[in-house]
């Protein structure tokens, strides 16, 4: 699929594998809205690439209808790149036996509320809008992009919220693909495992840590790169015969307990 002209949005799209999204959709000629929270990182971002910035928190449908608006000003709407997402770890039950030590309830409702709603808020607002396209010469009208995540499959000790927010992006898929053939929209979601995003920090220990942890991929022995992901970011939008599917892009690791 062709998206040179065409508009995409990337939720999270300021930093991290979100902004290697928005460099990347951009070098192939598409007009990119930065849905974000960081105004003065997404503002920057859409400027150098002649795109648009837009305030997106993914809990509020109204912000993620003004982004899919504001994308269809800009061009037919095309791609849609879920990235904006929450990390949060607690053991389930504390250590006291206290019903008060058990997870914190209202934590775990945030994680799915971002990582899983927002996510489904985003494919039913965009694809709506795609929906409206005039089809290319092979019947598509639009891809989507979601982020999940190899804790999907993998869950560490303590990723309860995270791992089932992104097991339900995962599950998501194969239907909202199959509800979306019939206007020929794909959908496709990418589970990253260690990438070297801002969450690790800077500096000489946040460098050693990163480098502790690239230990445990089975090869190539470090982190991901942002552009790794978002190449792939880019095949799945652009490749017409990709749909439906769950992609790792991880470098072989299977995450152990803790």
């Amino acid at each position: 699929m062709d998206i040179n002209g065409a508009s995409a949005i990337v939720t999270g799209g300021a930093s991290g594998i979100g902004e290697a999204a928005v460099r990347q959709l951009a070098a192939k000629g598409a007009k990119v809205v930065v849905a974000d929270l960081q105004a003065d990182k997404g503002e920057a971002l859409a400027k150098e690439v002649g795109g648009a910035f837009v305030r997106v928190d993914v809990t509020d449908t109204a912000q993620i209808e003004a982004a899919v608006t504001k994308a269809t000003e800009l061009g037919p709407l095309r791609a849609l790149v879920n990235s904006a997402g929450i990390g949060w770890a607690q053991r389930t039950i504390g250590r006291d036996g206290e019903f008060s030590s058990a997870h914190d309830l209202d934590a775990y409702k945030k994680v799915i509320a971002i990582n899983l709603v927002g996510t489904f808020d985003a494919c039913r607002l965009a694809a709506t809008a795609m929906s409206k396209n005039d089809p290319l010469e092979s019947g598509e009208r639009g891809a989507i992009v979601n982020m999940a995540s190899v804790a999907a499959f993998d869950g560490q000790i303590g990723q309860a919220s995270y791992s089932s927010s992104k097991g339900g992006v995962v599950g998501m898929t194969l239907p909202v693909a199959r509800d979306l053939a019939a206007v020929g929209v794909r959908v496709n979601t990418i589970a990253p495992g260690l990438i070297d995003t801002p969450i690790y920090g800077e500096g000489e220990a946040a460098e050693a840590f990163k480098a502790k942890l690239g230990e445990s991929v089975l090869f190539p022995h470090r982190l991901g790169k942002p552009d790794e992901l978002a190449s792939m970011v880019i095949e799945l939008v652009t490749n017409s015969y990709m749909n439906a599917e769950v992609i790792r892009v991880d470098g072989g690791i299977r995450m152990p307990p803790k």
